[in-house]
């Protein structure tokens, strides 16, 4: 499975960036080989609006399956749900640690947005 993870730093060893369309970069994980590719995030992070929406439709192109974020908002979930990525929330620790935890199972899909738009 194709996994974007919201992240500090473009290494698997980042720290998980808790928010979404404001993270700094966003990596995208091959679970099963590890093999990844960073993505600079900074366009949207500095964007006066719509940062979640744009940030969406770019894993949506990059062909991610599940997101894995501290911090989702509704029109940002809205899109990932409507591309058909699962969300999972509240996701902390290192991007390798967060995609561990998804292979094993520990970590739970979210139905909706877990804050307020415009957070």
């Amino acid at each position: 499975m194709k996994l974007a993870v919201t992240a500090k730093g473009p290494e698997l060893d980042s720290e998980v960036d808790p928010r979404f369309g404001r993270a700094k970069y966003i990596v995208l994980v091959d679970e099963d080989t590890l093999a990844f590719e960073a993505v600079d995030n900074s366009a949207n992070a500095n964007a006066f609006k719509g940062a979640g929406i744009q940030a969406a439709t770019m894993i949506s192109d990059k062909g991610a399956q599940a997101l894995l974020t501290g911090y989702c908002g509704p029109k940002a979930f809205q899109i990932l749900a409507a591309a058909g990525i699962k969300v999972a929330a509240e996701v902390s620790g290192t991007v390798r640690e967060a995609v561990a935890a998804h292979r094993a199972g520990k970590l739970a899909y979210t139905d909706g947005a877990n804050v307020e738009a415009h957070w």
